[in-house]
């Protein structure tokens, strides 16, 4: 059904996306299993690290929507409630032909949107409403066409999964530091030099995985950001709305953005705004100024100047 759903969608199939998502999660699956093997060599114990890793799998999968809505505070609303929002997303959904996502608004002032879930039949599209305040109507489009192709290539369900190798080594490392800090005068050498191998087999998988899932997630944004221009066919407004929200996201204080921070991969612009130097090797989202040209490139290809269709 899935499968019916994204080739009948206007949201052209991207070719590189997937072989980019596919070799990300061939590489990613090839360190889980050597991740998983090591656990079970150095904790004894097969069953144990089998059965909670694919508890928290399945649960990150079927629960995804639902965490990231909780932790951004957003909540379901209906037509009644935003007319304006449900009457973007039925139009573009309908030139997409693409089911029609669940439709959530987070109370915050940071000026972002995000689609969550774990396919097209169970997405959820969420802005702010401080986007909602920031927007003209054109620019709303561009940003709600972008997180509609995130649904549509199911890069929501691949960025979900793959991050998982990261989670599971992250915790790991944790619960590891934190029974060394207080059990270790409890312990034999034997038992610290095995805990000390788990931390530093769980801290080179995240690390491979924080990378992998880095460069995958700045690819995809592109991707993302190119389909919803060609829905559309105005990139000057998407370009619009990209300049306005990075720059008001760098004007919020940091404290305030902090909590956001762990969904970066999902927004449409990063809570931290601009990333200088080495650190856009390891941030979730292109620089502006790649995005940027590319829809200039993209307005070019459309037979339009770079200001034509801009939104006031």
């Amino acid at each position: 059904m899935d499968g019916v759903i994204v080739m009948r969608s206007r949201f052209q199939p991207d070719r590189r996306l997937t072989m980019r998502m596919g070799a990300t999660l061939f590489l990613l699956g090839l360190l889980y299993v050597a991740f998983v093997a090591a656990l079970i060599v150095l904790l004894k114990s097969w069953v144990l690290v089998v059965v909670i890793a694919a508890a928290l799998l399945g649960a990150q999968y079927w629960f995804s929507d639902r965490i990231a809505l909780f932790a951004m505070r957003g909540r379901v609303v209906e037509r009644e409630e935003y007319p304006q929002l449900h009457g973007v997303i039925d139009r573009l959904c309908a030139t997409a032909d693409m089911p029609k996502p669940v439709v959530a608004v987070s109370d915050m002032e940071m000026p972002n949107a995000f689609a969550t879930g774990r396919n097209a039949d169970h997405a959820v599209v969420c802005v702010t409403t401080g986007l909602l305040r920031r927007l003209e109507p054109a620019e709303l489009e561009g940003v709600l066409a972008h997180e509609l192709s995130h649904v549509a290539h199911r890069d929501v369900a691949v960025i979900t999964v793959a991050s998982f190798l990261g989670v599971i080594a992250g915790l790991v490392v944790r619960f590891t530091f934190y029974s060394q800090m207080f059990g270790g005068a409890r312990r034999d050498q034997n038992t610290a030099v095995m805990l000390m191998a788990v931390m530093a087999v769980s801290v080179a998988v995240y690390s491979i995985s924080f990378v992998l899932i880095r460069a995958l997630s700045r690819y995809r944004e592109l991707a993302a950001d190119r389909a919803g221009a060609m829905l559309t066919g105005r990139p000057s407004a998407l370009a619009s709305a990209l300049t306005k929200l990075s720059g008001d996201i760098a004007k919020i204080p940091t404290r305030d953005l902090r909590t956001a921070q762990a969904f970066n991969a999902f927004y449409f612009t990063p809570a931290l705004g601009a990333t200088p130097g080495l650190q856009r090797l390891f941030s979730t989202h292109p620089s502006l100024e790649q995005r940027l040209e590319q829809l200039g490139r993209i307005s070019s290809e459309l037979g339009q100047s770079p200001t034509s269709g801009q939104a006031g």
